[in-house]
């Protein structure tokens, strides 16, 4: 059976994007691993209406509908409240639930220093202390208790989880809630569903798009996603284990038609398939950045281990820093200018020499948005990755914004990283 959840996220501050919403997409990776596949996610700000119209379209087609956020000791939260009314179940308070929740408040106060009016704290505690009659309560992880509150008695429909929004909250509460017997008993009857990642760099989506169509009838069991990014394109596939047959006509055509363009045959990413082949040679790498300005090395570090292969950055943003810590000759950046071919190739040299490292990455650019001309544009960057036994270089004109170009950048040097310790002439170190 194809269980399907929809999640609701709570505060006008996600709404309005002065915060990410970190729980929605985890919730909907924890639904998948037990077999729950999501129908909608939906956003909503601090207004009841919107949380209660929010449920009601939710709650009829789904099996399980889950909220984050609203759980506090304040005015505006009132999840709790809301979907009690939603499930047709009174508000009560829970005395043995309020001392706990004052124990929890107490400890923290006396941690932290804290001097707050006892009274304004007790009635935000017995605020918290409030839960829907016949609610399975989850045990507060910071001040805020989780709640898993079925229909009430007559009425047919999904239960309602109420999860708090600080996202190391909600994670740490998840156990419980698979362990909420209404969630338990719901799982038992899921089918487990299985996800498939496929990278793509250099492809185009029209090409993908007709590979897919022409084997539309032998797939017709997978829901397949695609999605480009910063260049790559990614191919995730959901499905039931009965598919995998299925999967493996889609994984053969797309070796077929994109074999050259594959990042990876498992779905890893640039930064692990590049960690593992520097490893697997032994190899080091250093670069030498100009218009990225360390963005380069900082994703080189981002990954766990990156010691073993990783020497260091120099961020050679002004002309005379690149003559004197990376040896880049003073006629090279008069005769050609700092945003160049030879420019970049002289930092990759520069990087690999100052360092003793294997591979050197050079990278210089315009990202706006002022500095562009007319014949080099905001969005031209150059870039040079040279090692032992050659060079790979690419001259790029990338749209967008600052952070755009400098991302879209990163993401360029790291596949030329890629596509150079890939060279089947570059030797392994035994």
């Amino acid at each position: 059976m194809r269980l399907r959840a929809g999640v609701v996220v709570t505060g006008t501050e996600v709404l309005t994007g002065r915060v990410a919403d970190r729980n929605g997409p985890w919730l909907a990776e924890q639904l998948r691993a037990v077999g729950v596949d999501i129908g909608r996610l939906v956003v909503v700000g601090d207004r009841p209406d919107d949380l209660a119209a929010a449920l009601r379209h939710l709650l009829p087609d789904h099996d399980l509908v889950l909220t984050s956020g609203g759980l506090g000791p304040t005015a505006d939260d009132l999840t709790a409240q809301v979907v009690a009314d939603v499930q047709g179940r009174p508000m009560r308070l829970d005395p043995a639930l309020e001392g706990r929740i004052a124990a929890v408040v107490e400890a923290l106060t006396r941690r932290h220093g804290w001097h707050g009016d006892p009274d304004a704290m007790a009635a935000g505690v017995r605020k918290q202390a409030r839960v829907p009659d016949g609610a399975h309560v989850l045990e507060p992880v910071g001040t805020a208790p989780g709640l898993v509150v079925p229909p009430a008695p007559g009425r047919s429909g999904a239960s309602v989880v109420v999860l708090p929004g600080p996202p190391s909250e909600l994670r740490a509460m998840w156990p419980a809630v698979l362990a909420a017997p209404a969630v338990r008993d719901l799982l038992a009857g899921a089918e487990p569903l299985a996800e498939d990642t496929l990278r793509l760099w250099g492809a185009l989506e029209a090409d993908l798009a007709a590979t897919l169509r022409r084997i539309e009838p032998g797939v017709a069991d997978l829901e397949i996603s695609t999605c480009l990014r910063d260049g790559e394109l990614e191919i995730v596939t959901r499905y039931a284990p009965s598919a995998a047959p299925q999967l493996a006509v889609l994984r053969d055509a797309v070796r077929a038609d994109f074999g050259p363009t594959l990042v990876s045959p498992d779905g890893a990413g640039v930064d692990d398939v590049v960690g593992a082949a520097l490893v697997a040679r032994g190899w080091s790498v250093a670069t030498g950045e100009s218009c990225t300005g360390g963005l380069l090395g900082a994703r080189l570090t981002a990954r766990p281990g990156s010691s073993a292969y990783v020497l260091g950055t120099v961020v050679a943003y002004a002309d005379a820093v690149k003559t004197a810590l990376l040896g880049v000759p003073a006629a090279l950046l008069r005769e050609h200018g700092a945003v160049s071919p030879p420019v970049a190739a002289a930092l990759a040299e520069g990087a690999r020499s100052r360092f003793g490292a294997d591979v050197g990455i050079g990278v210089t650019g315009i990202a706006g948005p002022g500095g562009g001309t007319s014949d080099k544009p905001v969005g031209t960057v150059h870039l040079a990755v040279v090692s032992p036994t050659g060079t790979r270089a690419r001259a790029l004109r990338l749209p967008g914004g600052r952070d755009q170009v400098r991302h879209r950048t990163v993401v360029t040097a790291l596949h030329e990283l890629r596509l150079l310790l890939a060279d089947a002439h570059v030797p392994a170190r035994s």
